[in-house]
């Protein structure tokens, strides 16, 4: 009984610590190149983890870099909103994206539109 109870708390350990790496991993800078109506845009976004929020930076838009709201990881999922001015007025676009290794594969979507499908990469 001992021994099994050992194992238990082992594995438990072994999965807390894959998730505190897991969140850990995303903290950097990363850049990427976003196909739009007006061609390609090089982003670059500077991240962190601090548990379960998300902070950070997105740069590559007009008006320099815009700050990450309402952001989260779980695991390798994340997600956050960034705010900007454009033509028409403030554009909101939610961020999802999910961490593999050196790569992110985002999602961005400005509220009432479609979605761009992306990857960052990790710059060293």
């Amino acid at each position: 009984m001992k021994s099994l109870r050992r194992v238990v708390v082992m594995c438990l350990v072994a999965l807390s610590s894959s998730f505190v790496l897991a969140q850990a991993s995303v903290d950097g800078m990363w850049t990427a190149e976003v196909q739009g109506g007006r061609g390609t845009q090089m982003l670059t976004l500077t991240l962190k983890a601090d548990g379960g929020k998300l902070t950070g930076t997105v740069g590559g838009g007009r008006g320099g870099p815009v700050t990450i709201d309402e952001g989260t990881i779980s695991g390798s999922d994340l997600k956050f909103k960034t705010k900007q001015q454009g033509r028409g007025g403030e554009v909101i676009l939610t961020w999802t994206g999910t961490l593999k290794g050196d790569e992110i594969a985002f999602s961005r979507m400005p509220e009432g539109g479609q979605a761009v499908m992306f990857t960052a990469k990790r710059q060293k």
